[in-house]
């Protein structure tokens, strides 16, 4: 999965990493877990500066 670039991959200061702040419950990410796809249905693109470039 490509997280790093998702809008939900957020520095959480109280873990001290990085976590996946997309609001699932247990039972949606236990499904996520056995999909065994690689695209995570979640994923938002998360640069903020995509929509200026595509109008330039």
């Amino acid at each position: 999965m490509k997280c790093d670039t998702c809008h939900f991959y957020n520095y959480d200061e109280d873990y001290g990493d990085y976590v996946c702040d997309a609001g699932m419950d247990e039972d949606e990410y236990a499904r996520l877990l056995e999909r065994g796809s690689k695209d995570c249905p979640y994923w938002r693109d998360g640069d903020e500066y995509s929509v200026v470039r595509h109008q330039i």
